[in-house]
């Protein structure tokens, strides 16, 4: 199991859809972290441990779609924060290029609000990649935080 402090920093204004599995409809909320097993995001109601859930992430084209377990849950604040754990070892390795691909739209945007500039995609992306890919924790690495 993975514990809330092996969670990587991640941008928190990331959409994440969370669906129970036997269902095609779910609620979607807020991507908090992604590990080197998981992920975890932020909820309204409490989820039960071992509780299976589709997770997606719609930012990227094709959308993310992976199938992951809840391995903890905790209140915090009036909401829960919980910590799902991908069933599939491929799908950490595809969610760890989809939280790059965040942080870069996060730059985007954020450049934009604070600096007036106005960058494609792909021009964000070489930007960020020059100035923070050296810093991108490796997947095994964890957050002190």
């Amino acid at each position: 199991m993975t514990s809330p402090r092996s969670y990587l920093r991640h941008p928190s204004d990331i959409p994440i859809d969370i669906l129970p599995v036997e269902i095609d409809s779910g609620d979607t909320r807020m991507l908090h972290n992604v590990s080197h097993g998981g992920l975890s995001f932020s909820a309204t109601h409490d989820y039960a441990l071992g509780e299976n859930v589709r997770i997606r992430i719609v930012l990227v084209s094709p959308a993310f779609e992976a199938l992951g377990k809840v391995v903890w849950c905790r209140e915090s604040g009036g909401h829960f924060i919980v910590g799902v754990e991908f069933l599939n070892q491929m799908d950490l390795f595809r969610a760890r290029m989809v939280e790059q691909i965040c942080h870069i739209e996060h730059y985007k945007k954020s450049l934009f609000e604070n600096e007036g500039r106005h960058l494609t995609s792909q021009e964000a992306a070489l930007e960020w990649i020059s100035k923070y890919a050296d810093g991108f924790p490796a997947p095994d690495e964890g957050s002190t935080d």
